[in-house]
């Protein structure tokens, strides 16, 4: 079921994110997060009228997508950067398109975006992949530009423009 996220869901979903902290460099944060530091994340970007989803199967979250604020100066208000974390065991499944799916959709239907930004360490060909099945194409890379895990890691960035008048 795919749905907003709850308070009640904030445990799960910083397992979910402590989980690509401590094991991947799909993030570049080093420190595991609390849910009260996702819990601002989540009022800034509702502040917004942006969505954070979740993906809940027999009654866990196993999933989670949302878009932010890009930068905070006024002329970027209609650019905004996505995410998508899924619990490992349901990665390869489907989820992750449905899900960022959903969220694209939201953000077309809902919101005044015209452009929706992702960033992906690389190499991580399932991100780019999914990206590119969704419509996003490449439109940056930054070499070496975060280091964890005692290696310097490239950036690239993905962009979907949902096309609207403003």
């Amino acid at each position: 079921m795919l749905r907003e996220l709850h308070t009640q869901d904030i445990s799960d979903v910083t397992d979910i994110y402590n989980h690509y902290i401590e094991n991947t460099t799909h993030t570049f944060a080093e420190q595991k997060v609390t849910p009260d530091y996702l819990l601002q994340q989540i009022e800034a970007s509702r502040q917004k009228n942006l969505p954070w989803l979740v993906c809940e199967n027999a009654g866990q979250i196993i999933g989670y997508a949302y878009a932010g604020p890009w930068k905070p100066r006024s002329a970027y208000r209609h650019t905004v950067e996505s995410s998508i974390y899924l619990s490992p065991e349901h990665q390869g499944h489907g989820v992750g398109s449905e899900l960022y799916s959903e969220l694209i959709q939201r953000l077309r239907e809902q919101t005044d975006s015209h452009l929706i930004l992702a960033g992906i360490t690389l190499p991580n060909e399932a991100s780019v992949r999914l990206h590119q099945r969704l419509g996003f194409e490449k439109t940056a890379h930054f070499k070496e530009i975060g280091y964890k895990f005692g290696q310097w890691l490239d950036v690239g960035y993905w962009t979907l423009t949902l096309p609207r008048p403003v």
